[in-house]
């Protein structure tokens, strides 16, 4: 759950040399089937108000399962309030990020990705990739963090998730035929570079961590949508930022810089009259450095809309 929703398609785009794209049979007709009713599900909203300036604050999982009904009540009323909507990144067409990711995800030290691990490690990851279907061989000449993410993202789907059905899909939808102003907080080339320049001690950690969790991952996604689902804001972040609590550094440059810099984006467009929608990873948005902490550290106050 750490990358915005570009990353499975373009985990294919990057992965579809020959190893792991499969040949689609043909499609078979198959009779119509009722459409599955739609499950509530009531996400944690945030407001930030002066006399002229409103921001709304809305945790994001970026992918989803079909049919939840969440892009109501409050959330589309603020929504519907606001005259720009604001992402993590905005989904750059495919060409673009192939050509962002490609440079930053490819591993240039000419020593292939097994090597890297220890003897215990390597059979724990032959055994996630089996379980994923993805040969080994397909992400040799990868940087570790990138086939850690195509990890967790690959059991993602499989778990029954979409980044079409993510919140960030439907946002942009509903922001582009309103004809609302899209922008992003960083860049592509933002995001993918944090990942890229931590050291390889690093990157393994994060990999042997992802490979690990494997076998638990269905449970702990669908523990994470529950909580999304009842707004339970605070335990939510703690299964989402689990792992990386046992991990300094990422801890720091995933959640706590990126925390504290779009709160100071916050404070800078408070000087302006209007009123913004911002959609985040809702991890950013609970516990100890939060945006709403880092944001009262500047005076402002993140209030909870309950609904």
């Amino acid at each position: 759950m750490i990358l915005t929703r570009p990353f499975l398609a373009l985990t294919a785009l990057l992965l579809s040399g020959g190893a792991v794209a499969q040949t689609a049979p043909a499609p078979v007709q198959m009779p119509a089937t009722p459409r599955a009713a739609t499950v509530p599900a009531d996400p944690a909203l945030w407001v930030v108000k002066d006399r002229d300036t409103t921001v709304y604050l809305f945790g994001t999982i970026h992918a989803l399962k079909p049919h939840l009904g969440w892009f109501d009540s409050a959330v589309k009323k603020a929504f519907d309030a606001s005259g720009q909507l604001i992402l993590e990144i905005p989904l750059p067409d495919p060409a673009t990020a192939q050509s962002v990711m490609l440079p930053l995800a490819t591993d240039t030290s000419g020593v292939p990705l097994t090597q890297k691990l220890n003897a215990g490690d390597r059979a724990a990851y032959a055994a996630a990739m089996t379980k994923l279907g993805i040969p080994p061989a397909a992400v040799e000449k990868f940087e570790p963090w990138f086939v850690a993410v195509t990890l967790s993202q690959l059991a993602l789907q499989k778990a029954g998730f979409s980044a079409a059905d993510g919140a960030e899909a439907t946002l942009t939808a509903a922001a582009t035929a309103a004809g609302k102003p899209i922008t992003g907080l960083e860049t592509l080339q933002q995001q993918l570079g944090y990942f890229h320049a931590l050291s390889q001690a690093d990157q393994i950690a994060f990999l042997v961590s992802s490979v690990r969790d494997i076998d638990k991952f269905d449970g702990m996604i669908n523990a994470m949508l529950d909580r999304w689902k009842a707004g339970d804001a605070e335990g939510l972040s703690a299964l989402m930022n689990e792992d990386l609590t046992s991990q300094p550094n990422l801890y720091r440059i995933l959640l706590v810089e990126r925390n504290k810099r779009w709160a100071a984006w916050v404070a800078e467009r408070m000087k302006k009259p209007g009123t913004v929608f911002i959609a985040v990873g809702a991890g950013h948005l609970a516990g100890r450095d939060s945006v709403q902490v880092q944001l009262a550290k500047r005076h402002l106050k993140a209030v909870r809309i309950r609904y």
